[in-house]
This record gives structure tokens, C-alpha cells and sequence, in this order.
């Protein structure tokens, strides 16, 4: 698993989707897939930040967080905005940073709203990215880019 820092320092460009898919102005936002204990995936709008060449999330007392706890597969997908076409997904592993003091401020600096000391602060380390760009008007099929590339 990767930093959002080995990706974007591998990937730039796709690292510049990614953040126009994902920041909407004055906030990130995407969705993340979990595992369930029965396996089958759960989806949830998370808030997400950048913080010292890592990409973190808040997680509040729940089965979100029981998943990422237990399996910590997970996916996050952006979609199009109204600016643009394409989206982006990255999977990966889930690292709760629980005692991270450090790391924690930096993430509440970062995030648009107050965060409660009961939610739980996870690193989403990258083991995967792929990005679709769409033609402008869209089309089908996308062009898909892969990081870290297929060899």
C-alpha cells in the first residue's frame, strides 16, 4: 500500500483528477465501499482531506467503522461534476490512526466542519487508482489510465 504522496509524486496527472473529482470547492467528498461482515459491500459519503502526503477520513462510531476496523478493504469513488466528465476510483486498505496526535490535528485543521473526539481518524493507503476520462461531451467507452500501471 502507497501514501497519496508516492501516488501523486508516480502519477501526477492522475493525481490532478483526483482532486478535481473529489474536492468540491472548500471540502473533499466521495463515497467509500466497505466490506460488511457478511461480505457483502456497504457504501457511505465520507469527507476526506489530504494531511501531511496522506489521504484521511473521519469515521463516526458505526458498522462503516466496524468494517474498516475488521477488513480494511475499501473503495472510493468520485463521479463527474459539472465541470467535469470523468471519475475516479481508488482501492486499498484503511489504517486507524488512533494515537496519532500529530496527524489528527492536521486532519481536523483540514476538514470543513468540527470534528467530535469520538470519531475515528483512517488513512486510506492507495493500492490502486483508476481513472476514467471521458470525452467533452461525454462518450463511451472513457479512456481508462491505471496506476500503478499493468505490466
Amino acid at each position: 500500500m502507497r501514501s497519496w504522496s508516492d501516488f501523486e509524486a508516480e502519477a501526477p496527472d492522475m493525481a490532478a483528477a483526483a482532486r478535481r473529482l473529489f474536492w468540491i470547492p472548500g471540502f473533499g467528498f466521495g463515497y467509500l465501499a466497505t466490506v460488511s461482515r457478511s461480505g457483502a459491500p456497504r457504501i457511505h459519503p465520507i469527507n476526506i482531506a489530504i494531511v501531511d502526503g496522506r489521504l484521511v477520513t473521519f469515521v463516526v462510531p458505526s458498522p462503516k467503522r466496524d468494517d474498516l476496523r475488521r477488513d480494511g478493504r475499501f473503495a472510493l469513488h468520485a463521479l463527474s461534476t459539472e465541470t467535469e466528465n470523468d471519475e475516479v476510483a481508488i482501492t486499498g486498505r484503511a489504517v486507524e490512526h488512533e494515537h496519532d496526535t500529530d496527524l489528527r490535528a492536521l486532519a481536523v485543521a483540514a476538514m470543513p466542519f468540527d470534528v467530535p473526539p469520538e470519531h475515528h481518524l483512517f488513512e486510506l493507503q492507495i493500492g490502486s487508482v483508476l481513472w476514467g476520462a471521458y470525452a467533452t461531451p461525454p462518450s463511451f467507452p472513457p479512456r481508462y489510465h491505471r496506476w500503478p500501471p499493468r505490466g
